[in-house]
């Protein structure tokens, strides 16, 4: 997705997980009704080593999940995955990747979320009925969250 923004904020932007996360932390009809608490398990909550957890119940179900991002370059480059024995449903373990690219006029912002099907019957076959719709819902979200936010940022300043 393309902003009219220059890709140091859409990297802060989507490198805050209160812009980002904000999705798993409302009642929706995808999340039906459940929401996510998160907590960081480290000092710094931005760079390589950074860790969090999100946790909370799905239909009754306990998730619980820790994330550790591997891999950070300010502005540029951010990957994130699951560590540990994640407590999901429609995956066992998965990992994101966000990439930013300077255009003429803002920034070209990529996202994406790899994955790996659970174990069990039952829940492969919740994950290939609903894993895939579940990614784009994420990414929409994270993406028009982003740009909801710099929005915001846009006209605050210009108020000034």
């Amino acid at each position: 997705m393309t902003f009219d923004s220059p890709p140091e904020r859409v990297f802060e932007t989507m490198d805050d997980l209160g812009v980002t996360g904000m999705h798993m932390t409302q009642s929706s009809a995808m999340m039906a009704g459940s929401k996510f608490r998160l907590t960081f398990l480290t000092s710094q909550q931005k760079g390589t080593g950074t860790c969090y957890r999100w946790y909370g119940n799905f239909l009754g179900m306990k998730i619980d999940f820790t994330v550790v991002v591997t891999r950070w370059i300010y502005g540029i480059e951010k990957v994130w995955e699951t560590v540990g024995k994640p407590r999901l449903l429609i995956f066992s373990w998965f990992s994101m990747y966000l990439h930013t690219t300077k255009l003429t006029n803002g920034t070209l912002a990529e996202l994406s979320i790899s994955y790996k099907k659970p174990n069990g019957w039952f829940f492969r076959l919740v994950s290939a009925l609903f894993a895939k719709k579940y990614c784009r819902w994420c990414l929409n979200n994270m993406f028009e969250d982003t740009r909801r936010k710099l929005q915001e940022n846009r006209i605050r300043l210009s108020q000034f």
